[in-house]
């Protein structure tokens, strides 16, 4: 059976978008749920791009504490979901959490010559995690980015560099678009669907992520592809 850390990072990774939900200005005491695009940071924790004028903003501005909610489908009607419950601020992207951030998002390019969208992060307080039936629990923020307990000390996590370098020096099928890779596995797009592939040993070094990059890449069906997993 997968952690919850795990289902939680599979979602994270899979999702392409989520529900927003803040605390409402125009209505006070009440919630204002919206769906909007996202991607993660090196640390797992999801970053968004919007803009300054829109509703859920200008709560935030109000009032930082927001929950996100991501799901996807699973077998026999069943579904994964997360609820992530922390503060959103904005931040200052560095061009290489721009650039994975269009990597995830490449429709989002067209918004960053306009003065009012401005990234923003969600620092995670606590995450309720439902990965199927009687899969269920809640997990401490801090553990996004943090290897399982008994983990040899080393990096727990790639940089935005060293995640750059990796995917540069990685040939895909012509099919195939690379979108990011961590020490627990990789993203990418195949005919316009985003999936996630898991490292089978993972969570890895980061010093093994390359070797383990490249083996799975080269292993990746194109034709009929459809899974979250590489032996």
């Amino acid at each position: 059976m997968e952690s919850r850390l795990d289902i939680l990072i599979d979602l994270l990774h899979r999702c392409p978008d989520a529900a927003l939900a803040t605390h409402s200005l125009a209505l006070p005491g009440y919630p204002f749920a919206t769906a909007l695009p996202f991607a993660t940071d090196v640390q797992h924790r999801p970053v968004l791009l919007i803009s300054t004028l829109a509703e859920h903003t200008q709560n935030l501005a109000a009032d930082p504490r927001a929950s996100l909610l991501v799901r996807v489908a699973m077998a026999e009607g069943e579904v994964a979901r997360a609820t992530v419950v922390g503060n959103v601020a904005p931040i200052e992207a560095e061009p290489l959490l721009v650039e994975r951030y269009l990597r995830y998002q490449p429709d989002a390019e067209r918004l960053l010559p306009f003065g009012d969208f401005r990234f923003f992060r969600l620092e995670p307080v606590r995450i309720r995690i439902i990965g199927g039936f009687g899969q269920a629990g809640w997990l401490d923020g801090d553990r996004l980015g943090v290897l399982p307990q008994g983990f040899p000390p080393v990096t727990p996590r790639l940089t935005l560099a060293a995640e750059r370098g990796l995917l540069d020096a990685v040939v895909a099928p012509a099919a195939v678009t690379l979108l990011g890779v961590d020490c627990f596995g990789f993203d990418l797009r195949v005919a316009g669907e985003r999936q996630r592939i898991v490292f089978e040993k993972g969570p890895l070094a980061a010093g093994d992520v390359a070797a383990a990059l490249r083996g799975a890449v080269d292993r990746i069906p194109v034709q009929g592809f459809s899974g979250r997993s590489m032996e």
